[in-house]
């Protein structure tokens, strides 16, 4: 507790968890957004077909700028995968994700320079990639110190059940019992 009565949220890996949720957050929204707003009509173009009612054929954002599209998919990929890395490796991803973000905040500004283009989907991507390039710098600067993925998901070193000769054994040959131990420690009993 803080002298004024209020718990303490100074604690660093609490606060690591909350700055890499809202990375990861930040980047998910702005790449996600970006994904939509690239997907809808950006322009209509009518087309006259002689004595018919004239054509009006739509163009998305992804037909008139598809690298936008691509990124932003990559952007989103890159977002879940600030959950998975840690350390250096967080921070170059990061640093790529800020750049990433930049370059799909370019593709908004290029469809509202655009004639005959719908103002508010280039905005939209606009927006989202700017929220995408601020959550990958924050993981850039930050993404260092933040805490990683836990232990668990680590592939643990082998128990001591050593076969004759030295050589380790895989619980399914141990036993059935031995084999089920494993599952409930978190361990693949197929693997010595």
């Amino acid at each position: 507790m803080s002298a004024s009565g209020t718990p303490a949220t100074g604690a660093p890996a609490a606060r690591g968890r909350r700055e890499l949720a809202y990375a990861v957050l930040l980047c998910l929204a702005g790449a996600g957004l970006a994904c939509w707003a690239v997907t809808r009509t950006w322009s209509v173009e009518v087309t006259t077909r002689g004595s018919l009612p004239p054509g009006r054929p739509g163009r998305t954002g992804a037909e008139l700028l598809p690298w936008v599209s691509a990124l932003a998919w990559v952007g989103l990929a890159g977002g879940g995968a600030l959950l998975a890395t840690g350390g250096r490796l967080r921070r170059v991803l990061g640093a790529l994700l800020a750049g990433i973000g930049l370059a799909v905040a370019l593709g908004g500004g290029i469809g509202l320079a655009e004639s005959g283009v719908s103002r508010h989907w280039p905005a939209l991507v606009l927006a989202g990639g700017l929220a995408l390039a601020a959550g990958g710098a924050f993981a850039a600067l930050r993404g260092g110190g933040w805490p990683a993925m836990g232990a668990r998901y680590e592939r643990r070193a082998a128990s001591s059940s050593a076969a004759p000769g030295g050589a380790e054994r895989p619980a399914v040959e141990r036993g059935a019992r031995d084999a089920w131990d494993a599952l409930d420690r978190g361990e693949d009993p197929t693997v010595s």
